[in-house]
């Protein structure tokens, strides 16, 4: 149920960390021949991977489009029985929609320790008219009130306040990080100031504080998601992506990200414990074999061979019983599992090749949006 002229704070909700226990998770079927090349084949294999991985510990929705619900079912659940997965735990759900992230576009949930409810953002597909990735994303817009009702969750309409689940974090304790270059950016709500928004995400997800970090990850087409740079692990400790290289545009970008950090504290006044996790060494680029395998329709945003991607070991996500980690086939690879180990010495570290997500324009993270329990 939509619920009218109504404020998650006021109601007592805010948004839990993304290491609290879940319900589940949410991912959506790719297909969008602009970000998915040659048919998402495989992207759907890494989907799938990702799926059986987190039903071992939580219920997985899978949302897709009406003409591919069997195609995913087949797929997943053949897969499925090779794993010896728990297939209960996995619903494939028709819902529409234009692309597959499910961080995004899926609603952002809030509790109050006892009942869960989504929010509805306005999705314009990461900038609109002014610089957005793609012409038509009404399905995507649509997408959060859909899923609410198909499972019976009430939810707040924020619209028409823009704003992806990729853009904040939360550490379930009244503090949540974001960027000033995703933000503040033209495309989402250039009529509010700095401190409008402020106060706006402060009201919606129950927050103490935002603390606002300047950049995210160099070149990212989501004008620097904040979940691709920095991410809370625990209370009062984040990792932040970086590198060494000073002659990286990166360097510099995590530089005053971390000076950020350090002179900061959370909304319960502790001072951040700072993990760096190293970028891949290599850049990674798409390809011309990758390339040739996109059909971008009209007013889409279309990536230009050898183009650097926003590759990131940050962008991981924390299920009930393991972190999905991505890997590029890089030599900081292993640093990145050894990090996150540390992090969540509770949880099984599961490494995923994460090449068919970058392609497409996103990460784990990226396709995957928590449902708190």
């Amino acid at each position: 149920m939509k619920l009218e002229n109504r404020c998650p704070k006021a109601d007592g909700f805010y948004m839990p960390a993304e290491f609290a226990p879940q319900r589940g998770c949410i991912l959506i079927w790719p297909e969008r021949p602009g970000s998915w090349p040659y048919g998402a084949v495989e992207a759907r294999k890494t989907f799938t991977e990702l799926i059986l991985n987190l039903a071992k510990g939580e219920e997985v929705f899978v949302l897709a489009n009406p003409e591919k619900v069997e195609e995913a079912k087949k797929q997943i659940f053949e897969t499925a029985t090779k794993w010896f997965a728990e297939e209960d735990r996995i619903h494939i759900l028709e819902i529409p929609n234009n692309d597959a992230w499910a961080r995004d576009t899926a609603p952002t949930f809030v509790t109050n320790g006892k009942e869960v409810r989504g929010i509805s953002w306005t999705f314009n597909a990461w900038g609109g008219e002014f610089d957005g990735l793609y012409a038509d994303w009404e399905k995507d817009n649509a997408l959060a009130p859909a899923f609410c009702a198909k499972t019976g969750y009430d939810w707040y309409d924020e619209e028409p306040f823009v704003l992806e689940g990729g853009s904040i974090h939360s550490d379930g304790e009244g503090t949540v990080l974001v960027t000033e270059a995703c933000l503040l950016s033209g495309g989402r709500n250039p009529s509010m100031t700095k401190e409008q928004i402020t106060e706006k995400l402060k009201s919606t997800l129950g927050a103490e504080k935002v603390i606002w970090l300047p950049n995210g990850i160099y070149n990212d087409e989501t004008n620097e998601h904040v979940d691709n740079v920095c991410a809370f692990t625990a209370p009062g400790e984040v990792v932040l992506a970086w590198t060494e290289d000073e002659n990286d545009p990166q360097y510099q970008m995590s530089l005053e990200d971390l000076q950020v950090l350090e002179r900061e504290t959370d909304a319960r006044g502790r001072a951040f414990k700072v993990r760096k996790i190293l970028i891949p060494k290599e850049h990674v680029c798409i390809n011309e074999y990758e390339l040739a395998g996109l059909d971008a329709e009209e007013g889409e945003d279309e990536r230009e061979c050898g183009e650097r991607l926003a590759a990131s070991y940050v962008n991981f996500y924390i299920g009930n019983e393991c972190v999905l980690v991505p890997q590029f086939g890089d030599v900081h690879d292993t640093l990145a599992i050894q990090t996150l180990a540390e992090c969540f010495p509770d949880r099984e570290i599961v490494p995923i090749q994460a090449r068919s997500l970058i392609v497409g324009g996103g990460n784990i993270h990226c396709v995957t949006q928590q449902i708190p329990r």
